[in-house]
């Protein structure tokens, strides 16, 4: 169970399965009982996952009906609930006499996701409405008038003219849409500044381009210009023949007005319904845009609310920070590194002296672009310096996934290996990639976690073994690639390691590793990315896991010989060590537990392997410790991920890398990854306790206060298995 992790047998035949896009909107439901009757009851759950923007809808408020439109649906807060699950609630405006008893105007802690008067907005989940059956939205424009699908006048894309305060001036159109009885244009003006881009005119007092004076022509990269139209006789392929050659998944910039442009990736290249013109549907990177993918109720591709533009295909620009050393100039090639070829020759990961001399630097390590830090920040931990997971860059592929194992391999890790360096444009193609391979649709231009895109990358692609494989009691043993800690608030644990973070979780949920791990990825105890258990987390060096694993023989605490029973009261008595489980052999077990404070304590007895206890019989022989080695930490801060690198032996020895420290020009520009060497480390490190405790971040030297304070993920590895992994 996720609410408190115990553990329930059921019949299997009531049990029902649970579609995700079914999970996310039944996770908006707080009440439990509620969130149950929607799920059997079908008729609003299915309603609601039909809903569009723009559809009517009955609110009840303090026992009374009123209406209202549907402005918004999704999620309303930054990260996913632990579960993985983004609950997905309806911004819904209340109108009529309705009007002022909602608690917003479509903001909410901070975020804007509509707009409507003050006191007008509520986000609520779907159990909270009634739906209005209403035909589809392309449907319904043609009963209201047959022109305005197919023959309409105006169409998105169109640039049109409009007198706007006596001044006659042009535009694009981005939407076209009833308000009640009159249908209505959204235009976006091309001699406006970007404080006021769109405006919304009647159909009936906006001109088409064909239409216009022949004396100008309107340029959809800058503005109006006083040159003759082209000649009819160029056809539409001599046209496109002209333009830059650009496809499904091609960067792209769009100016929309004087001064005002917008860049994002083309998701759909094609014809819109009666128009000959070739249009591209572009996923934006910034809310900018007027849909989701879809246009007047037919859906072209699919992407967050307001990131969707349909714009003609030749108003589309490659996006200069993407191009290669021919359109850009030679300096700011050399700043940017944008013409960055695949490197084919395998290179070993960096270590000492060498690592400093490859990575150290700006524009060094891997540039972030577009809420790619999270990605940025997961590959520089795992390849930068090590080896352990190099099975996912030479491990024989199927032939569709075999292009995501290139470009992992050529034009990420060997450049970084080789170079110190990793273009943006290279990060991009493999979150292109990813995004055709998973179910998620903004790969390429959301922020993510990094244990979803591991998950995705290492299961579901690459199809590596999994990393771990767990037990809890004696139930089925379970696989998963990254773990998370899952504990209550400890009052004892201020400043804990990372080494009874993971006691403490083991021991709470009753696991055990059947084997040792190569990689150990470890999720700290957090939830989304706000709130944290702790204030300070202190890096264990060294995970010693001995007593983690599964009829492995283990020592007495007390005396060192082989155990045999293991108590879990103890681990929390105060008179011990508040480090390690705590089993005993079976003199010691006597003696601990004679007590009469231990006497009721329950005690698991162990399995020892038959093999090592005929040869401990033979002398004092010393259970082996088995310990896995930190060799990155990945840390968030205000939602942007950075990380931790150790890159030698010494307690010195540590990187720290940002693919975003720096940016180079505007929105033009381009960021500039750094890394950094941060000795400063290994002060805090060798810290007492209690005066670490005591230290206030914003007084720690260098970077160390978002190692010790933002802590997200740590990776481990066991070099004796990675040879064998």
């Amino acid at each position: 169970m996720e609410q408190d992790g115990s553990v329930v047998t059921l019949d299997a035949e009531i049990l029902q399965p649970l579609p995700d896009k079914m999970a996310d909107y039944l996770s908006a439901i707080s009440n439990i009982h509620e969130r149950l009757n929607c799920f059997l009851d079908r008729h609003v759950l299915d309603a609601a996952m039909n809903a569009k923007q723009g559809q009517q809808v009955f609110v009840e408020l303090d026992h009374q009906t009123f209406s209202g439109t549907i402005c918004y649906i999704g999620k309303v807060h930054r990260s996913p609930l632990p579960s993985g699950l983004c609950p997905v609630y309806f911004g819904v405006e209340l109108q009529g006499d309705g009007e002022g008893k909602g608690h917003c105007d479509g903001t909410y802690n901070g975020t804007e996701y509509f707009k409507c008067k003050k006191d007008c907005g509520l986000f609520l989940p779907c159990n909270k409405l009634q739906f209005v059956s209403a035909p589809e939205k392309g449907m319904a424009k043609q009963e209201g008038n047959p022109d305005a699908v197919g023959a309409s006048p105006v169409k998105v894309g169109d640039t049109i003219g409009f007198y706007l305060d006596d001044a006659f001036m042009r535009g694009i159109a981005m939407d076209v849409f009833k308000e009640e009885k009159t249908w209505m244009v959204k235009v976006c003006p091309e001699e406006e500044g970007s404080e006021d881009v769109f405006r919304v005119i009647p159909m009936d007092s906006v001109v088409k381009e064909e239409l216009l004076s022949p004396g100008f022509e309107v340029d959809a990269d800058s503005g109006i210009q006083d040159q003759p139209k082209r000649k009819r006789s160029e056809s539409a392929e001599d046209l496109e023949s002209k333009s830059p050659s650009l496809d499904v998944n091609s960067v792209v910039r769009i100016n929309l007005d004087k001064g005002n442009s917008v860049t994002g990736t083309i998701c759909w290249i094609g014809c819109l319904p009666e128009n000959r013109q070739k249009m591209a549907g572009v996923e934006l990177d910034e809310d900018k845009g007027v849909s989701d993918g879809e246009l007047q109720g037919v859906r072209y591709f699919t992407c967050p609310p307001k990131r969707g533009l349909f714009v003609r295909l030749e108003s589309c620009q490659p996006d200069m920070r993407f191009q290669s050393i021919s359109h850009t100039s030679p300096e700011s090639t050399e700043l940017s590194g944008l013409d960055a070829p695949a490197v084919l020759s395998n290179s070993p990961p960096l270590r000492d002296d060498v690592a400093v001399n490859v990575l150290e630097g700006r524009m060094k390590g891997i540039q972030g672009h577009c809420n790619s830090c999270y990605m940025d920040a997961a590959l520089f931990s795992l390849f930068s310096c090590t080896s352990v997971l190099d099975s996912m860059l030479f491990k024989p592929s199927l032939p569709p996934d075999g292009h995501v194992q290139n470009i992992l391999r050529d034009k990420i890790v060997n450049p970084l290996r080789q170079k110190g360096f990793v273009a943006a444009s290279n990060v991009m193609d493999l979150r292109h990639q990813l995004t055709e391979k998973g179910e998620c649709s903004s790969f390429a231009t959301s922020e993510k976690d990094p244990e979803e895109f591991l998950n995705l990358i290492m299961h579901h692609i690459l199809g590596i073994e999994p990393l771990l494989k767990l037990q809890s009691g004696r139930l089925k043993e379970q696989e998963c690639y990254c773990y998370q800690i899952f504990m209550d608030k400890q009052e004892d644990l201020v400043v804990p390691n990372v080494q009874q973070l993971v006691e403490h979780s083991f021991l709470s949920s009753d696991l055990k590793l059947v084997e040792i791990p190569s990689c150990f990825i470890l999720q700290m105890p957090r939830f989304g990315k706000e709130y944290k258990m702790f204030s300070k987390i202190i890096p264990s060096l060294e995970l010693d896991i001995t007593d983690l694993l599964l009829d492995s023989p283990r020592e007495c605490f007390v005396c060192g010989a082989v155990a045999t029973q293991e108590c879990s009261a103890c681990f929390k008595d105060k008179m011990f060590a508040d480090t390690g489980l705590k089993q005993y052999c079976d003199s010691c077990c006597t003696q601990a537990h004679s007590h009469y404070q231990r006497k009721a304590h329950q005690l698991t007895k162990l399995h020892i392997p038959e093999e090592f206890c005929r040869v401990s019989r033979l002398g004092s022989l010393r259970v082996p410790r088995e310990k896995l080695e930190l060799f990155a930490v990945l840390c968030i801060e205000t939602s942007h991920y950075v990380s931790f690198v150790k890159y030698g032996p010494e307690k010195e020895n540590w990187m720290f890398f940002d693919s975003m420290a720096d940016r180079h020009g505007d929105e033009d520009g381009f960021n500039i990854p750094t890394v950094t060497l941060c000795p400063e480390v290994a002060k805090y490190l060798e810290m007492p306790v209690a005066t670490l405790a005591m230290q206030q971040p914003r007084d720690m030297e260098g970077v160390a206060k978002r190692l010790f304070c933002d802590a997200y993920m740590y990776m481990y590895q066991s070099k004796k298995m990675a040879l064998y992994k």
